[in-house]
């Protein structure tokens, strides 16, 4: 390696690149936010229905009640992080919204 050279950092699944890294506008970063709530919602709305999926299969087949009342517990839970997640990035998208008027206001 020259002397001027950083070496890079390689993770699991991408690289950091931080010279490659491009900032983002405020329009890019209301899309951003906006498309991982709406990704959130479709999270919590998929897992809630796994969860009373998983309910009625407890009551259907006693044989395997316990295994299915923990699949159920299991998929609740992600339900709520998953409307955690959406309900954090509603708020993202409200500041990155305050953010776009005031850049497009500023001018």
């Amino acid at each position: 390696m020259a002397d001027g050279e950083e070496k890079k950092h390689h993770h699991l699944f991408h690289r950091h690149d931080k010279e490659e890294k491009q900032p983002r506008t405020p329009e890019q970063e209301l899309k951003h936010h906006k498309n991982l709530e709406h990704l959130g919602e479709a999270a919590g709305v998929s897992a809630g229905a796994y969860a009373l999926y998983e309910k009625h299969k407890a009551k259907k087949d006693p044989e395997n009640a316990h295994r299915h009342k923990i699949s159920e517990e299991v998929a609740a839970v992600a339900a709520l992080g998953a409307g955690g997640f959406a309900f954090h990035e509603h708020h993202q998208k409200k500041d990155a919204k305050h953010d776009l008027k005031e850049h497009s206001s500023g001018y």
